[in-house]
This record gives structure tokens, sequence and C-alpha cells, in this order.
């Protein structure tokens, strides 16, 4: 090998960054007095001629005022900081500074030249805050601008979208499932309910339509039979507790058993998935396949323990004390109040109640009932489809803002139109009327009209000038979204924010706590499916990297290599759903997959970017696990 000298700060650097710690974190604030420089060279042991330069150097840099009379003082460097001083705090951040201090920075700049340029900076950091984070801290990409291949990159779990299609035009259904495990152990969940944000850049979208990514994993899946998973590394001795059984969950278990580790599960409920089996209705995702999945994922041995809930069955502190290494994965299984009178009376319940109660078998009976239902996201689409085929008799929607502003996906909304479901839009609630016996009776809502654009880029919906109206109801279904439950997690001392979601740093660990980790809805909020797989593989690598080991998931899968050839116009083939008046009246899968005619020619319309104009992927650091 070449040896390379090694070279160690000097003095004088030693010094800058010293003094320049104290200010940027601190511990010297503007205004406040250096000693002299002889003090200086005294108390720190190093010369004044050091002194003497390091201070004109940090004086260049914007950190320093120095006056012949008044000695030397830390300056307002957010407000007289020039380009150079922005550069300096993200040094010392190894990262970026926050929004307002770099904008002060450029507000002030006395140089057109350097006030150009900063903005240039603080433009980027505003828009793309991660991309700057990834580069400075991790000397990577986050592929969400220039990504080598557009799919890969916005997939949150990373997958080899591109391999694992080839695969499946190439019949080699197994391989392709055995692909996606690599980075998604979880395939058949993401081939059923993913809401694909893989085809959002799909460059086929220059010459017609994206590709149907999701359509091709569920074919390979549905075709695949059972595929044994890859055989675990050396058991490593070291132990890993797993509190909740969701994708999360599940998927931090299995990387860590594939690397050896010995893993534990334990889980509130009496049975796995979490949302997946709680919140995602079987008619989206059959229960069945989900068991499948999930015994797939525990043959690796992995322990399961049910029905226990941290901080009534078990502490944290205990589990601290068994296990090597703690992975918080708890969801977001709470629900949320509207806040409106009446909303404690008798039949109104919580989405998360309802699709729980159904998870568990235990269907409600609506039969006859009218059912209003409050929200419209995915999660209101869920309860709404659901109340239909529990019965009722009818079943409204009711959402404050248009139809066009639903955060549920357009296939959702437009699945529960057809199956008679009606979408009251542009109607704030405002009480529950309940009668004598406290049983609730109708919603009132106030009509509003739409207004301004707000932060999240929809147009805000504001009072309308007309009276309130009533919505008769027999039972009302709140699925205005979905809390963490923290007992047990505030007590134990993992830090909290002020909206009730654990903190954890993007590796997954939780600061102060040297050996528990958090990710999941839990920490980021309600999301995803994949992207809670994501953040359990996430922490399952950085767990392992903190038991002192560096494992790599690997796959012996050979991809087909592409071929040359035209890429006309072609039309994209989707999958298809039951006619509504069949799939209505029962919890049976609603989506009829591809064929395999469809899956070939689907799966020839893609272009290959992993190997035409991007040849950096295939064999590169992105490829890795």
């Amino acid at each position: 090998m070449d040896f390379r000298p090694i070279v160690a700060p000097s003095i004088r650097e030693l010094f800058i960054q010293q003094l320049e710690g104290a200010i940027l974190s601190g511990q010297l604030k503007p205004g406040d007095r250096l000693p002299t420089e002889r003090e200086l060279a005294d108390t720190m042991h190093i010369s004044k001629t050091v002194v003497h330069e390091g201070l004109r150097e940090l004086h260049r840099l914007g950190f320093l005022d120095i006056a012949s009379r008044r000695g030397v003082t830390v300056a307002d460097y957010a407000q007289t900081g020039s380009l150079e001083t922005l550069t300096a705090i993200m040094d010392y951040h190894g990262g970026l500074p926050d929004e307002k201090t770099a904008r002060s920075i450029v507000d002030t700049a006395d140089c057109a030249i350097g006030r150009d340029a900063a903005r240039l900076v603080v433009d980027g950091l505003e828009g793309f805050r991660d991309d700057y984070e990834e580069h400075v801290q991790h000397h990577r990409c986050l592929a969400s601008l220039q990504n080598p291949v557009p799919c890969v990159a916005l997939c949150p779990a990373g997958v080899d979208i591109p391999g694992y299609m080839a695969l499946v035009g190439a019949g080699r259904y197994a391989d392709a499932v055995r692909l996606i495990r690599k980075d998604n152990p979880m395939p058949t969940a993401c081939a059923y309910i993913c809401e694909h944000p893989c085809e959002a850049r799909c460059r086929r979208n220059m010459i017609d339509d994206p590709i149907n990514i999701r359509g091709l994993k569920r074919y390979a899946v549905d075709h695949a039979g059972v595929v044994p998973n890859p055989p675990c590394a050396p058991a490593t001795g070291k132990t890993a507790a797993i509190v909740g059984g969701g994708p999360s969950g599940l998927s931090c278990a299995y990387y860590l058993a594939l690397m050896g580790h010995k893993v534990t599960i334990f889980e509130e409920c009496s049975k796995l998935g979490g949302m997946l089996r709680y919140g995602i209705p079987s008619y989206r995702f059959p229960r069945e396949k989900l068991d499948a999945e999930i015994d797939s994922i525990l043959s690796l041995g992995i322990e399961v323990r049910t029905n226990v809930r941290i901080g009534r069955d078990i502490w944290l502190e205990e589990l601290e004390k068994q296990y090597d290494c703690i992975y918080i994965a708890i969801g977001a299984h709470q629900d949320k109040k509207t806040g409106i009178p009446g909303e404690d009376s008798r039949n109104v319940i919580s989405a998360v109640e309802m699709l729980k109660a159904i998870g568990d078998d235990v269907m409600p009976d609506f039969t006859g009932k009218q059912v209003v239902v409050i929200g419209g996201g995915n999660v209101a689409m869920d309860v709404t489809r659901s109340s239909i085929r529990l019965g009722a008799s009818k079943v409204s929607c009711v959402y404050r803002r248009r139809l066009e502003d639903m955060t549920a996906l357009p296939d959702e909304v437009a699945g529960a139109t057809a199956e008679g479901a009606e979408m009251i839009t542009l109607a704030a609630p405002v009480r529950i009327e309940a009668d004598d016996d406290g049983v609730a009776r109708a919603l009132w809502v106030q009509p509003q009209i739409i207004g301004d654009v707000d932060k999240s880029g929809r147009p805000r919906p504001n009072r309308a000038a007309l009276d309130e109206v009533r919505i008769p109801a027999d039972i009302i279904v709140v699925a205005i979204g979905q809390g963490i439950e923290i007992q047990g997690f505030d007590q134990a001392g993992v830090p909290i924010t002020r909206g009730g979601r654990l903190v954890a740093a993007l590796s997954g660990q939780v600061s102060d706590m040297d050996n528990v980790f958090a990710g999941g809805d839990c920490v980021t909020g309600p999301a995803t499916a994949i992207r809670a797989i994501a953040a359990g593989k996430v922490a399952a690598a950085n767990i392992d990297e903190h038991l002192g080991y560096h494992h790599e998931i690997q796959v012996d899968v050979d991809i087909p290599a592409p071929r040359l050839n035209n890429c006309p116009p072609h039309g994209r083939i989707n999958t298809t759903e039951r006619e509504a008046c069949e799939r209505k009246c029962d919890f049976e899968d609603i989506e009829c997959g591809l064929t395999e005619e469809g899956a070939v020619t689907e799966a020839s319309r893609c272009l290959r970017c992993d190997h035409f104009g991007y040849g950096i992927f295939r064999g590169g650091r992105d490829i890795k696990w």
C-alpha cells in the first residue's frame, strides 16, 4: 500500500478552533471582551505570536472585532458576517447553520459579490437542507436532486427497482423477491399497499407514463411461491429487544437476525403487524398475505412476546439491563380528537378504534346505520369503505377543504365514491348533536369558502357566509390523524417533542441513551409503510455498528443484462379492481393483479437507467447495503 504523510494541525489552528468553538457554542457571546494577548498566551501556554495571528484570522472571518483602545471583543457575526463566516459556521457544525443566522449574514453583507454568493448558499439551504447536510456530514448524495437512478433514489428503502423489474420480465419471480428483500424484508406488504413514490420521477415520463412499479412487484410476490430467506450470519452472542411489532420493528428484527444477533420482539397487541394489521383493511391487504410475510421473518429464529406493554408489564429500564440494544418502533396508534362539543357522545368512535377492532376480527355492526366520517386522508377512506362493507345504509365523508385537496390517494377517493360513499367537502365540523340519552344523532358543519394558499401548499378554507348545516348520523367516525402513546417512555427518560414524538438522530440513536434507538412513525409522525420499513433497516445497520460489527446484507442474484431496443411510446398497463357492486359486499382483495402478458410488457418499458447513462450504479457504492 501507499503510505501518506500524517499531517497534524498547527498550534495556531488549534487556537483558532478552540476560540471559534467557544463563540459558536455560545460560551462567548457577542460583545464579550477577550483577555489581552499576553493573558491568553500565558493561560493557554502558547506564544504571543500565535495568539496575535489567530485573533487576526478570527477577525478576518467575522467572529471578532479588534479596536486599538477597546481591545478584542466578540462580534455580532450574524449581523456583520460574510460568506467566509457562513462557511466557517458550516464547517464547525459539520453541516449547516440555521436559516435565520444564514439569512441575517446575507441581508447585512456590505459586499455585492459576497451578498449574491451567500444568497445562493442560503436559497439552497432553505430548499435543500437535507441534501447539504448529507454531503457535509457523510460525504454522500441523498439523490433527491441529481439522482443516478430516479426510482431507486425515491424509494425510502433504496430497493434495486430496475433490477427486480428486469427479473420479472425474465420470468424469475423468486429471484425478484430475493433482490427486493435485500433492502425491504416486506415485499408483499409493499406490493399491495405501497404509495409507490418511486414512480414520481420515473424517466419513462419523458416518453409516455411512469412504469407500474408496484404492479410488477405484486406480480412477482404473487407468482414467486415460497422464497426462503438467506442464511443468517454466525451468532454474535449479542441481544436486541424490539419494542413494537409493526413494519419498522419487523424490518429491524429481520436484518438484525440475519446479522447473527438474538432478537426478541415485544408487542402490546395480541398479533404482530402494527398498522398493516390494525390500520389497513383486509380488502387492501389480505390477512393471509400479511401472516405469511410475518411468519417468513420470524422463521429466522426471532422470539416474540405479545400483550406486553412498556410501562405496564415491563419497564424500559429492565430491557436496558437485559439486552445489549433496544429499538423502539411503537408506531402511532393513538387517536386524535377534534375538540368540538359533543365529541364524547355515544356512537362517536375513532378510526384507530374501529380499524383495530376489524384487525382483531371483531366486526362492528353498522347494518342500516347512517355513518359520517370526519377526515380526508387515507385512513378516512379506509373507514369510509369499511363502513360500507359493514352494512351501513349511507356513508358520508366530511372534509373541510376541497375534494382535490384531500391527502388521500386519488385512487382511494375514487374507489370510495364508486362504492357509494358521499363526499361532503368545504364543510368544517363545529359540534355533534346528541339526544337525551347522550347518543350522537347528527354532525353540524359550517360551510367553507376556499382562500389563500397556506404553508402546506393547499388553499386555506375560510368560513363562508352561510348557515350551519345538519348532517344526520347514527355513527360518527373521527379520522383526523393519529398520535403516539408516549407513556412509559417519557418516564424512562426518552426525549419527547412538544408534539408528542420520540426524538432520535438520523442514525436512530436516542440522545443520552447509549444503547437505545427509535424509528418509524413514533419518531416521524404517521407516515407510510415503506418509510417505516426504511427506518427499521437504517436502525438495524446502526445497531450492528454500535455492537461492534459491520455486517452487510448481500444477495447473489444475477440481474439480466439490458437489451438495446427502441422505446416507442406505449400505454401504461394498470391493475384493475373488482366491480364496485361486488367488492363493497365483502373484505376480500379488491385489486386484480397484472396478467403475465401485462407484466412482461410493462417490465419491457423500463429504460434501464441503472445502465444506460448511469453506469456508476452497478457495482458502485449505491448498490451496497
